[in-house]
């Protein structure tokens, strides 16, 4: 299958540089391009990408807002957000708003490619290593939101462990083996997990885990 993508960057140039490299692969099309977060708007109601690679920082709307409106239209696109830091704050925001996950402005052509195809494919695109540093930098700064019982009680024992395992931000891999279940079991629950908590991808469960007092910050 062909995984569309809109590039939304206020930089011309960085625009060609991912469009050069992206149409190179069969599996991926770019379908559109937006130089700030109003565009990025605009483009993905009309031309409904698989992915949005996302710039943070841009003119008239940044790519925060750009995420949240893209998430609150319940448009079906994931978003890639794009940033200069692997523990700049706006990148928890962005996950916060509706990304699935980030990608460094310096990344290798490679690093991209991969990265588009995680978040195309359901997952969240952080490197677990970072992920939990950004969480546990900046869980603590976010504004908490009311604790959610009645979802959480709605997990079985095993998910609520997958759920702090996500948490972690462990990898399939990872999860079953400190759980002894196969990796094909843990999909299964990662999926029932993101469905009962109204979750859009593994990014999400992360940050609702953190905010919802499931991890403190800083565990591990």
């Amino acid at each position: 299958m062909t995984i569309r993508v809109l590039l939304a960057d206020d930089q011309p140039w960085l625009r060609l540089g991912f469009r050069a490299v992206l149409e190179q692969e069969p599996d991926l099309e770019v379908v559109g391009e937006a130089g700030d977060g109003a565009q990025a708007v605009a483009q993905t109601r009309a031309l409904r990408p698989d992915v949005v690679l996302m710039d943070v920082r841009m003119p008239a709307m940044d790519g925060i807002e750009a995420t949240q409106r893209i998430a609150d239209s319940g448009s079906a696109a994931r978003v890639l957000v794009l940033t200069t830091f692997d523990l700049d704050e706006y990148v928890y925001a962005a996950l916060r708003a509706g990304a699935s996950g980030f990608l460094l402005k310096d990344a290798l052509p490679a690093e991209l490619l991969n990265a588009i195809r995680v978040v195309a494919s359901g997952e969240a695109a952080v490197a677990p290593g970072v992920l939990r540093r950004l969480i546990s930098a900046f869980a603590a700064q976010a504004p908490r939101e009311a604790a959610v019982s009645a979802p959480l009680d709605a997990l079985t024992a095993r998910e609520r462990d997958v759920l702090l395992e996500l948490a972690r931000a462990r990898s399939n891999a990872e999860i079953g083996v400190r759980l002894h279940i196969t990796e094909a079991t843990v999909k299964v629950h990662v999926g029932r997990v993101l469905t009962k908590l109204g979750l859009r991808d593994r990014a999400h469960a992360v940050v609702f885990a953190y905010e919802n007092g499931v991890i403190r910050t800083g565990a591990s």
